[in-house]
């Protein structure tokens, strides 16, 4: 399977939305499309905070 291709092709926009929120709240300037100038660090507090929120999003449903 080809990175590119996605289980669920709707999701795309709900992950994307995701994607800006946790750079926004990280502080990170995302914008729609290439984001190349990314530094590693940037891109990885934005992997970083979506993996947290996804943590504390089961978590919360466990309760």
């Amino acid at each position: 399977m080809s990175r590119n291709n996605h289980v669920v092709p709707e999701a795309r926009a709900a992950l994307e939305k995701f994607k800006m929120e946790a750079a926004s709240e990280v502080g990170v300037n995302l914008k729609q499309g290439y984001n190349g100038d990314l530094t590693s660090k940037q891109a990885g507090s934005i992997g970083g905070q979506m993996v947290k929120k996804m943590i504390q999003s089961y978590e919360d449903s466990m309760k």
